[in-house]
């Protein structure tokens, strides 16, 4: 068994710590990720978002720099363990020599403050995934949530800039993989408009099984499917809980999600350290128990294999190289 997550915000977390003046580490720490429960879990690769919040008077292309050393500073401490990552080739190579992979990302386009430059500047950092979008609208697009909505009521009307259309045909050009988790409604379809390649929802789950408007609706998860695209289960208690029974139920919504959209659109998005933490959360060192619940959900073990490491790892080789 192997795995790929496709979200976490695990740097941040540690970022945050160490402000506080306490210095945990990504080998090791009392949040909901480490490099120790990765192996435990046994797995191949972890997304790393530079995860930006939009704060007055300070400089969101400034902080994605300061999240950006500290993932430069776990990656060095933890080389024995450890790398960096920029396509599948990489992957395999760690693979090979027993090695975690860590596949930087970003969350929030406000990181590069609507200038192109700043886009390529963390390309050239190793960056291959940004979620456009975080709850507040951007230089790029506007968010399916702000504070002047509630949690059910989607943004059918506001979706990418002209700022943003520029960057989602410069992402694809550079081979940086497009991120709507957060996007508004409109903007989803925008990217559909003005996109070619497999785009991913990192980490996002089925609007029939739980209407909150961080999830994706039916018609979004054929159009994200019609492309090769994939979307990673978020293990978020407020994004999972059943509209009929009232049940934190992940398998339901991966059932759904590959009846609509086919089994190859399915993969995961753990949202580890964005998300609260609460009782019968699916924990990193415990994988064999996710799998166990996609088993009682009708899925063969050549399916789940392909929701745990294969449909991503296709996206990404097909992005990546």
């Amino acid at each position: 068994m192997k795995i790929i997550d496709m979200h976490c915000d695990t740097i941040h977390e540690l970022w945050e710590g160490r402000k506080r003046g306490e210095h945990m580490t990504l080998r090791r720490n009392n949040l909901m990720l480490d490099l120790e429960r990765m192996k435990k879990g046994g797995y191949s690769v972890q997304n790393f978002a530079l995860f930006v919040e939009q704060k007055p008077e300070i400089s969101s292309f400034a902080t994605v720099k300061e999240l950006l050393s500290v993932f430069r500073e776990e990656m060095e401490t933890n080389a024995d363990w450890v790398s960096q990552v920029m396509n599948t080739k990489e992957i395999l190579e760690n693979e090979k020599e027993g090695k975690l992979s860590a596949l930087l990302t970003v969350e929030g386009g406000e990181a590069c403050e609507g200038m192109l430059e700043n886009l390529q500047y963390l390309y050239d950092q190793g960056v291959r995934m940004m979620t456009l979008t975080w709850n507040f609208p951007n230089e790029i697009g506007h968010s399916n949530f702000d504070e002047n909505q509630d949690f059910f009521t989607p943004n059918t009307s506001e979706g990418l800039t002209e700022t943003g259309i520029r960057f989602v045909e410069e992402m694809e050009r550079m081979g940086m993989i497009v991120d709507v988790s957060h996007l508004s409604d409109a903007g989803f379809y925008d990217v559909v408009k003005y996109t070619k390649r497999p785009f991913v929802a990192s980490h996002s789950n089925a609007r029939s099984v739980c209407p909150w408007v961080r999830n994706l609706t039916d018609d979004m998860i054929r159009r994200l499917a019609d492309r090769g695209g994939v979307v990673g289960l978020n293990y978020c208690a407020d994004f999972l809980r059943d509209s009929r029974t009232g049940e934190l139920d992940i398998g339901r919504h991966a059932r759904h999600i590959a009846d609509v959209g086919g089994i190859e659109c399915v993969g995961l998005g753990s949202d580890f350290d964005g998300i609260p933490p609460y009782q019968g959360c699916p924990k990193a060192e415990q994988m064999d128990k996710l799998a166990a619940i996609f088993e009682k959900n009708g899925f063969s073990q050549r399916e789940i294999d392909k929701i745990l490491y294969q449909n991503v790892f296709r996206v990404y080789k097909e992005i990546l190289g």
